[in-house]
């Protein structure tokens, strides 16, 4: 690939960004970030501290910790995930993991990054930037239906109840606040199938970077 490729893509929580960002990776063969990793490590960090969440010098006194963290298959438990969802709403702790993201996104070669922010903060001069949604109900299904096949017994309504309140904080927190760049493409998975929803997403890339060049 002659020249860098940034792809960023955002999005709420189970709305598909991180399998579509993974496809998008492999078919491109560019490094991947999920960057709501980071927040979860954080997160899992205050709950090992058993500090406050909701305190912003507790989650920045959680922000330092090794590359190797992020393979822990424990950050992607619901309990981290609400935790990281609290965490991450505070400015110092983004700030704190800012210049960690926007390395990874300028390295030769280009990479691939999902998150909430990458098309506005960190990335905002991606080649592509796509922003992936689909509904609340039907992303509260696909939560639930991961939890329950994980053996997590909760019920839909407990799911849809803490989908919505993620988007919530996600959307009206004062610091880079989830939303859709202007030059993003929407991608909307609700009713589409993984691999329609790859496919989709590899069209819109072909046609953001043709648009460009």
């Amino acid at each position: 690939m002659a020249q860098p490729m940034i792809i960023a893509v955002d999005g709420p929580a189970a709305s598909g960004k991180g399998t579509i960002a993974r496809a998008l990776a492999r078919h491109y063969g560019l490094p991947h970030l999920d960057t709501g990793l980071l927040y979860r490590a954080v997160a899992a960090n205050v709950l090992r501290e058993e500090l406050d969440p909701a305190v912003e010098a507790d989650a920045v006194a959680c922000c330092d910790f090794p590359d190797s963290l992020l393979d822990d298959p424990g950050l992607r438990t619901d309990e981290v995930g609400k935790v990281a969802s609290i965490v991450s709403a505070h400015p110092l702790v983004r700030a704190a993991l800012l210049q960690r993201q926007k390395r990874f996104a300028q390295q030769p070669g280009g990479a691939i990054l999902d998150g909430r922010d990458i098309g506005t903060v960190i990335a905002p001069d991606a080649n592509a930037k796509l922003f992936v949604k689909a509904t609340p109900r039907i992303r509260a299904q696909r939560r639930h239906s991961e939890l329950r096949k994980a053996g997590i017994d909760v019920t839909f309504d407990r799911v849809l109840a803490d989908i919505r309140a993620r988007d919530d904080r996600d959307a009206k927190r004062t610091d880079a606040p989830m939303r859709q760049a202007a030059d993003a493409a929407l991608l909307d998975t609700s009713f589409l199938s993984i691999e329609a929803a790859v496919q989709r997403a590899i069209a819109l890339v072909e046609a953001r970077i043709a648009a460009k060049a």
